[in-house]
C-alpha cells in the first residue's frame, strides 16, 4: 500500500474546497483544511469530520506563521482560497484585493520553501472584456476602468498567476495553474452572487427570478465533480507543471436560457424579472457579454472530457436545496 499524502487546501471548507477534500479523502489522502469561513462553511465539511485522515484549521492565509507550519508538512497544495463572488468584491474592494494578493504571496513562499508542488484555481475572469471567443490560454486580457471595483477581482487573481509563474520560474517551486470557468453544483451558495444556486433558491420558494442585466450574456457551467477529478490529475500530471490550463464546460447558455431552464425544472410559478445592473451593483459595474473556453490544452494533456451536463449539474443543485 503506498503512504498517504498528505494534502493542504487553502479555503478548503468553500464550494470547490469541500468537493476537492471529499475525492482526495476517498482515494486514501490525509487532508488539512485552513479557512477563514468567510465565504466557506461548516457544513460543507460536516461529513468529513469523523474521517481520521481529515483536519480542520479555521484561519486565514494571510496569517504566515500558521500557512507555512501547514505546508511544511505537505506533499502537496492546493490554493483555492480567495475573495469570491461578484457582490462580495464590489462590497469589500480593499480586503478582496489584499487577500487576493498577500494571501497567494504568502502561500508561494512557504511552498517555495519547502519545495512543495502547488495549484493555483484562478478565474475566467482575467480575461476581462476580450471580446474574442473562445478564449485560449494565450487571450489578451482587456480590463475596463479602475474606477469599476469589479476589475480588482480580475487584476488580482491575474497578479497572482504572474507571481505563480515567477515562482515557477526564479525558485523552481512546482506550479500549475488553473482558470476556473462558471463551476456549479450542490453546496454553492448564492449569497455572493453565483448565479445558478441563487436561481434555483428563489424558484424553489416561489419568489421572483431577478437577472441582472439583459439576460442575454452568456455563460458556460460546469459541475464541481468534473473539475475536482481535473484538478487532481492536473496536480500530479509532470507536463502540467508551470503551465495555465482554462478549465469549465463549452457547452454555452444565456442568463435568461438559465432562469427559464431553471424554472421548468422546479415546476416553479415564479416571475422572471429582469434588474438593470445599475440597481443590482451600482452605477460603476461593468459585465461581460460572452464567456466562453477552448478546452484543447486540458483535453490534449488528461484527455478532459466533462461527464455531467448543464441539465444533470442543475437537478443536483435542485436536489440539494429542495426540502428534505
Amino acid at each position: 500500500m503506498p503512504t498517504a499524502k498528505k494534502i493542504l487546501i487553502t479555503g478548503g471548507a468553500g464550494f470547490i474546497g469541500s468537493h476537492l477534500a471529499e475525492k482526495l479523502l476517498k482515494a486514501g489522502e490525509e487532508v488539512f483544511v485552513i479557512d477563514d469561513l468567510s465565504t466557506g462553511n461548516l457544513k460543507n465539511i460536516a461529513h468529513l469530520k469523523n474521517d481520521k485522515n481529515f483536519h480542520f484549521i479555521k484561519g486565514t492565509i494571510i496569517d504566515a506563521r500558521k500557512v507555512e507550519k501547514l505546508v511544511k508538512k505537505a506533499d502537496q497544495v492546493y490554493h483555492l482560497a480567495a475573495a469570491v463572488g461578484v457582490k462580495r468584491i464590489i462590497d469589500k474592494p480593499l480586503e478582496s484585493f489584499l487577500l487576493n494578493i498577500r494571501g497567494t504571496e504568502i502561500i508561494l513562499d512557504a511552498a517555495a520553501k519547502y519545495k512543495v508542488p502547488l495549484l493555483f484555481t484562478s478565474t475566467s475572469e482575467v480575461y476581462g472584456k476580450n471580446d474574442k471567443l473562445p478564449f485560449s490560454e494565450e487571450s489578451d486580457r482587456i480590463y475596463g476602468s479602475a474606477y469599476h471595483s469589479r476589475w480588482g477581482y480580475a487584476m488580482s487573481k491575474g497578479g497572482d498567476e504572474f507571481l505563480s509563474l515567477a515562482y515557477y520560474r526564479e525558485k523552481g517551486l512546482p506550479v500549475v495553474i488553473v482558470r476556473l470557468f462558471n463551476v456549479i453544483g450542490p453546496r454553492q451558495t448564492g449569497v455572493y452572487g453565483m448565479v445558478a444556486p441563487r436561481f434555483i433558491q428563489q424558484a424553489l420558494a416561489g419568489k421572483p427570478i431577478t437577472v441582472y442585466g439583459d439576460g442575454y450574456q452568456t455563460r458556460c457551467f460546469a459541475c464541481v465533480c468534473d473539475v475536482t477529478d481535473a484538478l487532481i490529475k492536473l496536480m500530479s500530471h509532470p507536463k502540467a507543471v508551470g503551465n495555465i490550463f482554462n478549465l469549465g464546460s463549452e457547452e454555452e447558455i444565456s442568463i435568461k436560457e438559465l432562469a427559464q431552464k431553471v424554472k421548468r425544472m422546479t415546476g416553479s410559478n415564479s416571475k422572471i424579472v429582469f434588474i438593470p445592473y445599475d440597481k443590482a451593483y451600482g452605477r460603476d459595474f461593468d459585465d461581460m457579454a460572452h464567456r466562453r473556453p477552448d478546452l484543447s490544452k486540458i483535453k490534449k494533456l488528461i484527455n478532459y472530457q466533462p461527464r455531467v451536463n448543464l441539465e444533470q449539474s442543475l437537478l443536483k443543485i435542485i436536489k440539494y436545496y429542495s426540502p428534505r
